[in-house]
């Protein structure tokens, strides 16, 4: 499916009902120029809207799927104002028509002070629930101040949300961990509204939820969803798991539902992928060829194999792990001296928080060591870029990769794998996969990896690169059929199907 059969398929299933999406980043942001217009536009990749103000559309697999949706549907996605000329470019209400260029629907941006956004976002979503929902070894941090700023954003979103729909009949879609309280305040305002979320992290087992001072109000807000999503079954069983344990509810097994309040909702898998179309390379020998060498050129390589990651500087996407698995592999197999390198981007993630600067001393402290290590003169062991780059930038690098690793501690899904396997036109290259990842129960075809195991790790880079052409092909082909008959667009149309199943169902 791609987005104009989307956006054509939901517009006639929800046809007289309106589409409110709700999540914390907003499809297209508004900037006030600070650089010349060339530089900003070659930064942004945006568009001149009035003098002095561009817009961007941010890279995200949710405004991709998303986008065409509210095209076709003509309804409304609420969102965190974060660009500094957003008031400017919003109305009394902070509404704007988008796309910019061509409207067809609303962006309805919500207004935070700092102090909401340090608490609700920084505080209680990401130093609180993220790592509450990750098992990667970084203890949640719980502050009644933070869980104060987390209600009041949840009940201005619903706010919001309320006032938008009006009288009209609407499908609230709520994305993630930022909203666990909103399903609820929507639905006891407006019991005939269907609400559905999609928890794009994974569910701890319900002792690791035990921890949660706020886990009754938490799981009392979600099951105010309709229908709720994970990407596997297994966050899902964990999910009914923790609400069986924690909540006088009916939890019904069979048909994977939660009772309470007389009102059921059910949980269900939907694992969400990208657009493939989006990172298609070069078709022509040549061309291929062309952009190898610009590529191999840029990071200052010679013929070197190159082993690739690509990642947010998050502690759960285990790049110190990575690392010393590369420099264990550099150990074991000498032979790999000199004809291999690491190319390491980590883009800056939540600065503000003292454990991912942590987290940033301790991969530059890595980099540094092992490069120090194993150098020569004429040969770099780690080439690290912790910067932001462009998708056309990191494509590039997919295409010229040998190996790609994706070695999260534990990851919902992991979108980087199937950018990795759109991007091989060419049907070469290795995909190295953690086992932890939602996208390794997708993959088969992969090489799994247990990140934890720095031993086996190296030995799986060394099969990696080893692995023969015949082998690579078998393996990438059917890793490509899977993420092309499996899209982002797929995946909204089975939630949102679903959720209109609901609808019916309820009407």
């Amino acid at each position: 499916m791609n987005a104009a059969q989307l956006g054509s398929t939901l517009a006639d299933s929800l046809k007289g009902t309106r589409l409110i999406v709700v999540a914390n980043r907003e499809p297209y942001i508004h900037i006030r120029r600070r650089h010349s217009a060339r530089g900003l536009w070659n930064w942004l990749r945006g568009r001149t809207e009035t003098e002095g103000i561009t817009w961007t559309r941010p890279a995200s697999g949710l405004v991709t799927a998303l986008d065409p949706v509210l095209r076709a549907t003509g309804g409304t996605w609420i969102a965190h104002g974060s660009g500094n000329a957003d008031r400017e470019t919003a109305d009394a209400r902070g509404r704007v028509p988008v796309p910019p260029d061509r409207p067809s629907y609303t962006l309805r941006r919500v207004w935070l002070t700092p102090e909401e956004e340090q608490g609700y976002y920084y505080g209680c979503a990401n130093n609180a629930l993220w790592p509450l929902c990750h098992i990667a070894y970084a203890r949640p941090e719980f502050d009644d101040k933070d869980w104060h700023e987390y209600v009041r954003v949840n009940r201005r979103f619903a706010d919001a949300v309320i006032e938008e729909i009006a009288d009209d009949r609407a499908v609230v879609f709520v994305q993630d961990y930022h909203f666990a309280l909103l399903p609820r305040f929507v639905k006891e305002a407006r019991p005939d509204v269907t609400v559905c979320q999609f928890w794009h992290i994974p569910w701890p087992n319900r002792e690791a939820f035990r921890v949660c001072p706020w886990g009754e109000d938490i799981l009392h807000g979600l099951l105010g969803n309709d229908l709720l999503g994970f990407h596997v079954q297994y966050h899902c069983n964990n999910f009914l798991d923790t609400v069986d344990r924690a909540l006088e509810s009916r939890v019904d097994y069979e048909h994977f539902a939660a009772w309470r309040g007389g009102r059921p909702t059910f949980v269900r898998p939907f694992p969400i992928s990208i657009d493939p179309s989006l990172w298609k390379g070069p078709t022509k020998p040549n061309d291929r060829a062309t952009e190898i060498r610009a590529v191999r050129k840029a990071l200052g390589l010679n013929d070197e194999r190159i082993i690739f990651g690509v990642d947010r500087l998050d502690y759960t996407k285990g790049i110190p792990d990575r690392l010393k698995a590369f420099a264990r592999l550099l150990e074991r197999y000498p032979e790999w001296r000199e004809r291999v390198t690491m190319v390491q981007i980590g883009a800056p993630s939540r600065e503000h928080l003292s454990r991912y600067q942590a987290l940033m001393n301790e991969v530059e402290t890595c980099v540094t060591d092992i490069n120090a290590k194993f150098r020569t003169d004429g040969w770099l062991p780690i080439v690290y870029r912790p910067q932001h780059h462009q998708p056309d930038a990191v494509g590039a690098m997919y295409r010229a990769a040998d190996v790609c690793v994706v070695s999260s501690l534990h990851d919902g899904m992991n979108l980087v794998a199937k950018e990795f396997i759109a991007s091989r036109g060419d049907e070469y290259g290795v995909l190295v996969l953690s086992e932890f990842t939602g996208a390794a129960r997708e993959l088969p075809h992969a090489v799994h990896v247990n990140p934890f195991a720095v031993d086996s790790f190296a030995d799986c880079l060394n099969s990696a690169l080893r692995m023969p052409a015949d082998d690579q092909r078998r393996r990438m082909r059917a890793l490509r059929e899977r993420v092309h008959s499996h899209t982002v667009f797929d995946w909204a149309n089975a939630l949102l199907t679903a959720a209109s199943r609901r609808m019916e169902s309820v009407a």
